[in-house]
């Protein structure tokens, strides 16, 4: 008898929130407020979320296509090529899972180092991932009940400091300007700090990479996705209004020593409402935040390397087994975080992570085109509205790439066509092993409800 699925609509909407709300929310309008004022912020922040939501809409069409787990790996593989799956897939393992990992877990410590004194971040880090593999790889049941228990506390949390906000601070319109104010529209700063606003909004793709642990994948992946990136743009919202309302630019400019003194304006802001405990508080609630993130990336990458193995592009031993959490899988992810947590500074090459994954996502959605125009009616034509979001959303990618390697010039692309250089040599040698990628699902009926315009 095949097991019983465990993932419900609530689910994963705690999952897109979990992978979603990290530290990023509560650094970006820091050093935006050195160069825009509180409305350029507030609207920076509505079109980030807006591309998001162009993001999340365009991926619950693609999921309706291809509702199988492993994201940018199963559905580039069957909507593109399997090479570019494949370079997807190792992207997934080297840097869009293992290395925020790493990246959330020496936050974690550092924060704890804040606590106490004779804590050492490493540790602290390294045990927190032990700990969350033991959680996920114990059964999914548990997997998934510990994972719903962290998004509570993290929901909890936010929504917590957003009433603090609302209640204690100030809610008048801020009359401050930045220091590096300018004549008219601050353009420029605008468009570049889209670029870490999507950062900060990342993760609304996290329930496409489990959509066959889903009792209804069909209906429940895509309205996870949109349901969940909604709602954390309305409290990324919320939250940057307390900021703009509460602290000026001089204020907000502490996160430039976050690397040093583990400030967020969230400590900031519960210092100046509650007095100094506050501020540890607020480190016990970051660490909290940054768990629960971890938590959800445990969870959501093994999915990938499972898909990857079952195909014959890892060892079998990676796949798991039906109803099961995929223990090797997540065995492996966890390998790599800890070798980068005893190996890597706090946040060294995140930019060129983040570049990788724009990139893959664009790719993903630009899917949907090809299948609009395919013949043979292999899969059933998208709505127009899911094209139309996967075109802001391909365009606003296309910039920011354009915008990172503007910015970073010959080492980023370097290491972008490094990675992907690798990635389709070792696929060329895996074929030629013998993996091979299995025959694509029937889509859905065209006129689907969760699909439909």
């Amino acid at each position: 008898m095949k097991p019983k699925n465990e993932l419900g609509l609530w689910s994963g909407i705690g999952l897109v929130a979990a992978n979603m709300i990290g530290a990023g929310v509560l650094l970006s309008t820091g050093f935006m407020a050195q160069s825009m004022g509180p409305g350029a912020i507030l609207l920076a922040w509505a079109v980030g979320a807006a591309l998001a939501l162009a993001g999340a809409r365009a991926y619950a069409a693609v999921s309706q296509l291809v509702p199988r787990s492993g994201g940018e790996y199963r559905y580039l593989s069957e909507l593109m090529h399997p090479s570019l799956g494949y370079a997807a897939g190792w992207a997934s393992l080297l840097v869009g899972f293992s290395a925020p990992i790493a990246v959330d877990a020496l936050a974690a410590g550092a924060f704890a180092k804040t606590l106490s004194g004779s804590l050492d971040p490493r540790w602290v880090g390294a045990g927190l991932i032990l700990a969350l593999t033991v959680m996920h790889i114990a059964g999914l049941k548990a997997s998934v009940r510990g994972q719903n228990l962290l998004v509570a506390v993290k929901a909890a949390l936010i929504v917590g400091f957003v009433g603090l906000g609302l209640l204690g601070g100030n809610n008048q319109w801020p009359v401050w300007t930045p220091p590096a104010a300018g004549a008219g529209f601050p353009l420029a700063a605008f468009i570049g700090s889209l670029f870490y606003i999507a950062f900060a909004f990342s993760g609304w793709n996290a329930a496409a990479y489990a959509a066959e642990e889903f009792r209804e994948p069909g209906r429940d992946v895509p309205r996870a996705m949109l349901i969940g990136c909604a709602l954390v743009a309305a409290l990324y919202f919320a939250v940057n209004w307390i900021f703009v309302a509460n602290l000026t630019p001089a204020d907000a400019a502490a996160v430039f020593s976050y690397e040093t003194e583990r400030v967020t304006l969230g400590h900031l802001i519960a210092q100046r409402l509650l007095g100094p405990g506050a501020g540890r508080v607020m480190s016990a609630a970051v660490i909290l935040m940054l768990v629960s993130a971890m938590s959800a990336m445990t969870f959501a990458g093994p999915r990938v390397y499972a898909a990857m193995a079952r195909d014959g592009f890892l060892p079998k031993v990676f796949a798991g087994r039906e109803g099961r959490p995929p223990a090797a899988s997540v065995l492996l992810q966890s390998a790599l975080a800890l070798a980068i947590v005893f190996t890597h500074e706090l946040r060294q090459a995140l930019s060129n992570v983040g570049a990788i994954l724009t990139l893959f996502a664009a790719l993903t959605v630009g899917g949907l085109f090809r299948a609009y125009f395919a013949s043979g009616g292999r899969f059933p034509k998208p709505p127009l509205s899911s094209l139309a979001a996967a075109g802001i959303y391909s365009a606003s990618a296309a910039y920011m790439l354009y915008f990172g390697f503007r910015d970073k010039s010959s080492t980023l692309i370097w290491w972008v066509t490094g990675v992907l250089a690798a990635a389709f040599a070792a696929y060329a040698i895996t074929r030629a092993a013998g993996g091979k990628l299995p025959a694509a699902p029937a889509g859905p009926p065209a006129s689907d409800p969760a699909v439909s315009p």
